[in-house]
């Protein structure tokens, strides 16, 4: 394949390809090419829909409710779930050649491939198939999922013959419950079949529509396609519609160099079933669908790129040294960007839209991950994230409320802002989950500046937090203020008391909340806050108690965590990972075993509360106890790893982190991608790598580059700047490119204060890379 100048070659390291050798990983590849705006998402299934790893597509906050069961009741334990669920399927088109349907698991597939093309925002297709009788076709499509449009999604799918002609039948389908596999992993969705229930179809000329409630969560869903086809004049044109389906048809014989095209737009909304009524929500989604036609799948294409060309201009990282993770972290940084949006009311659940991986939920990785990200990309996004956190902080303080705590509490698992888990040690007592909003608040504030949403809804959820703080801890007879019975990042330890992290960032939490209250007195008069209660928080957090083995010289990640058994690695066959598929939790709980970052993440999020020396040991002892089970552990370990000087055990951890989907490492990308993993991709190039804290007023650098890499080029949003850092082995560059020589923005590079105008870049050479020995080594080699 060779580029000309008018036609260059695509640039590779824009492009995602899977073949007809991935063909055995079906659900891997539909996760990665899977498609969204923050509202919509289509998984990158076949056009014909078979054969499939999982079919889905995603609404934001579209589930139904389902009771859970508890073996043994208990107060306040959650009574119903939420499960994310697919409304109407507009991607299928089908396809027979004679009487034999297009499958790729059958007759001679002479090529095939899928690429996601990660600058246009397209998922493109091309297919050569012969059927079983000898008849070849060449399959091409391209899919989108509209940035601009919330709404909108469309396919440009074409066919022509190979050979000679062949009698054709195309069907185009809109198709309500849609059979979802089940898998037997105690980690994957539920499934409820056939969820929906039909209200309105409608088909009339080229265009359809379906309607259709739920019965639990009282949803009400529809969805429209508008079809413009293209195909010699003898092929006859149908439309059928039944409650699940509209199909569109088109038949007849497509001689040798002839072509059928057929372009779908679909347009996809939701509600609550008393806010819009079957006929007007049928009538809108309709409207949009035509409008959408109207304009052109040309247009939609133009609009995409323009759109992703703006919020690349700030998210590229340019990694020069290996082309397949300069690839990786595009991939990476494309789910991220495509995750959420600044214009609606929905947050970005664990998965994003690309799958039903943990029944859709809202974890904390949102904001203990995704955002703190975001911030610095698209910091609007994270702005909407938290503003759908303080939309459900009524819920927050009910559920607090009715575990007879103060303040806020928030869900541990959730799509429309209740509490969804029933496993109440690792939901339920996982509390930290309300310091990771706080937090979340705390730094889009700091990177933004924007004070009116401090002085609204963040001073709403800060407050509301550290009042659950401040009840839910104790002073002992030592003054001491300790926090127990919780639950923190690790979830190989539960009910433990004194958390680290969970005690620091409580106590963040705490100090965040009394700056607040002090800088918007007549804000915080409306939540009733007085000078006793702040004082109160400033003492909890002062006394924050902190334990520590003076013996091993090491923080401990809970209070007497160091003297519990060691984990038996030797004995523990590769096998038998991860631990929770194969030992009991009783096993986990009571022994030095580490599932994900926790104590590690506590030195990122909070990095003044340890000296180096304190960073380096405390590193070295939970590096050779975390097993790294969870998708989440990676990333924060390559940042410390990296502050530390052990940059090639960094680049590995960045490696494993970046690669978290695309290799499929933990065996679950089918159900899904791990956002929080691509994320950790880049906290590790930026924070680790990079250098960068934020924790203070000022950002703060401290570079440091593995071999591996030559060149580190990312860019961050600063109080509506964009701050461009370039490093190599010898200089680190700071500039503001889009500014203008009046602007300018004062940043710390290793301990320098430096200020950095609009056209005046400023260069320093890159600082010693620390020596604190050997780097350490993890359990599994």
């Amino acid at each position: 394949m060779h580029g000309t100048p008018d036609r260059p070659l695509p640039d590779e390291r824009w492009r995602i390809r899977r073949t007809a050798d991935d063909l055995d990983r079906l659900g891997e590849t539909e996760s990665i090419f899977a498609l969204s705006n923050g509202w919509l998402g289509w998984r990158g299934t076949l056009d014909e829909g078979r054969p499939y790893g999982m079919p889905g597509s995603y609404l934001n906050g579209f589930h139904e409710r389902r009771e859970l069961n508890h073996p043994e009741e208990g107060y306040a334990f959650p009574q119903f779930s939420d499960t994310v669920i697919s409304p109407p399927n507009a991607t299928l088109i089908r396809a027979w050649i004679g009487d034999e349907p297009l499958d790729l698991r059958t007759g001679t597939l002479r090529s095939h491939e899928q690429v996601l093309d990660l600058r246009a925002g397209v998922l493109e297709r091309c297919t050569e198939w012969v059927s079983p009788a000898g008849h070849g076709v060449r399959i091409r499509s391209t899919r989108l999922v509209s940035l601009p449009r919330r709404r909108v999604a469309a396919v440009d799918w074409t066919v022509e013959p190979l050979d000679g002609p062949v009698e054709l039948r195309i069907c185009a389908d809109l198709l309500a419950n849609e059979r979802i596999p089940e898998r037997d992993d105690p980690r994957a969705a539920s499934v409820i079949n056939e969820p929906l229930a039909a209200e309105r179809h409608h088909a009339d000329g080229l265009d359809g529509v379906l309607v259709h409630r739920t019965e639990h969560s009282a949803q009400r869903v529809a969805v429209a396609v508008a079809h413009r086809p293209s195909a010699p004049d003898h092929f006859a044109t149908t439309v059928d519609a039944t409650p699940d389906r509209i199909r569109l048809t088109l038949t007849g014989e497509l001689g040798a160099g002839e072509q059928a095209r057929l372009t779908k737009f679909a347009a996809y909304e939701w509600t609550p079933v008393d806010a819009v009524c079957p006929a007007d929500l049928a009538d809108e989604v309709l409207a949009e669908a035509q409008a959408a036609r109207s304009d052109g799948f040309t247009a939609l294409l133009a609009a995409q790129r323009a759109a992703l060309d703006v919020a690349w201009h700030t998210a590229d990282v340019l990694l020069d040294g290996d082309e397949e993770l300069q690839r990786a972290t595009r991939f990476a940084l494309f789910h991220l960007i495509q995750a959420g949006r600044s214009d609606g009311d929905r947050t970005i659940p664990a998965k994003g839209l690309t799958g039903n991986g943990y029944d859709g939920h809202v974890l904390w990785d949102t904001e203990g991950y995704v955002l703190p990200v975001l911030t610095y990309l698209a910091p609007d996004v994270a702005r909407s994230a938290l503003a759908w956190r303080h939309a459900h902080l009524a819920q927050a303080i009910e559920r607090a409320a009715e575990l007879r705590l103060a303040g806020a509490t928030f869900p541990w698992r959730t799509i429309g802002g209740e509490e969804c888990s029933g496993y109440w040690p690792a939901s339920t007592a996982g509390l930290h989950v309300n310091a990771d909003i706080a937090d979340a608040v705390l730094r889009y504030v700091t990177a933004t500046g924007d004070d009116d949403f401090l002085a609204g809804p963040g001073l709403d959820l800060l407050v509301q937090t550290a009042r659950l703080w401040h009840r839910f801890g104790h002073f002992t007879d030592d003054g001491t203020f300790h926090i127990f019975g919780v639950t923190g990042p690790d979830e190989y330890a539960a009910l433990v008391d004194d958390n680290l992290f969970t005690n620091l960032m409580a106590r963040r939490n705490l100090y965040g909340a009394a700056d607040a209250v002090q800088r918007y007195p007549e804000a915080a008069a409306r939540l009733d806050v007085d000078p006793a209660e702040v004082a109160g928080w400033r003492a909890a957090a002062d006394a924050m108690a902190k334990p520590y083995d003076p013996k091993r010289e090491v923080h401990q990640q809970a209070a007497g965590f160091t003297d519990q058994p060691e984990w038996d690695f030797a004995n523990t066959g590769e096998d038998e990972y991860p631990l929770l598929l194969h030992f009991p939790y009783l096993e986990l709980y009571r022994h030095q075993v580490v599932k994900q970052a926790d104590l590690v993440l506590a030195m990122l999020r909070c990095p003044n509360e340890f000296t180096e020396a304190e960073k380096a040991a405390n590193f070295a002892y939970y590096e050779a106890r975390t097993v790294r089970d969870s998708s989440l552990s990676a990333g924060p370990q390559a940042v410390l790893a990296a502050e530390l000087g052990h940059l090639d055990l960094a680049y590995d951890l960045f490696v494993e982190t970046v690669m978290q989907d695309l290799a499929d490492l933990g065996d679950k990308t089918g159900d899904g991608l791990h956002l929080a993993a691509l994320a950790g991709a880049w906290l590790a190039l930026v924070q680790g790598f990079g250098g960068l804290r934020d924790d203070r007023e000022l950002l703060s650098f401290d570079p440091r580059l593995p071999d591996r890499i030559d060149r580190l080029a990312f860019s961050l949003c600063w109080h509506g700047q964009r701050l461009l850092v370039t490093l190599t082995a010898d200089e680190a560059r700071y500039e503001l490119p889009d500014a203008d020589p009046g602007t300018a923005i004062d940043l710390w590079h290793h301990g320098e204060r430096v200020r950095v105008a609009g056209g005046a870049p400023v260069s320093r050479p890159m600082p010693p890379v620390p020596d604190w020995g050997p780097a350490p080594c993890a359990p599994r080699t």
